[in-house]
C-alpha cells in the first residue's frame, strides 16, 4: 500500500466557537496522507485507477464551503468521514492547524487517522 501526501492545503471556511468566529471566513491549514495501492495507475499512468488529489483537494474545498462547526475537531471527523466515502482510500491521516487562534502559537490543531494500514506500511510509516 502506498500514501498519496496533500501537505499544507489552505482551506477557507467559518468555523469556531465564539460568536465573532462565527461572522467570519478563517483559513485552516490541511496535511493529509491517503493510503491506496498506486501499482494499477503507475502500470497504465491512468490517472483514474488512483487518488486525483486535484479532485480531493476540490472536494475538501467544497466540503468546507457547505459546513460551518463550532471545533476543529468535528470539521476534521466529518471531511474524514465524508473523503473514505467518496474516494478509494483505505486510511488516513488528516491533520488540521488553525493558524492564529492562540496568539502565543503559530497555530493550532489535531491529528485524526481513520481506517485500516496495512501492516507492511505501519512497520515503516509509524
Amino acid at each position: 500500500m502506498d500514501r498519496i501526501l496533500i501537505e499544507a492545503l489552505a482551506v477557507d471556511t467559518v468555523i469556531g466557537v465564539y460568536d465573532w468566529e462565527r461572522t467570519i471566513v478563517q483559513s485552516l491549514s490541511l496535511d493529509l496522507s491517503l493510503a491506496t495501492d498506486i501499482r494499477p495507475a503507475a502500470a497504465t499512468d491512468d490517472l483514474n485507477l488512483t487518488l486525483d488529489y486535484a479532485a480531493i483537494c476540490q472536494r475538501i474545498q467544497r466540503f468546507a464551503d457547505d459546513h460551518q462547526f463550532a471545533l476543529v475537531e468535528t470539521f476534521a471527523e466529518r471531511l474524514a468521514e465524508c473523503l473514505r466515502s467518496e474516494f478509494p482510500i483505505t486510511w488516513l491521516r488528516l491533520t488540521v492547524r488553525k493558524p492564529g487562534a492562540v496568539p502565543q502559537a503559530a497555530s493550532v490543531g489535531l491529528e485524526i487517522t481513520r481506517g485500516t494500514l496495512p501492516q507492511a506500511i505501519e512497520a515503516t510509516h509509524p
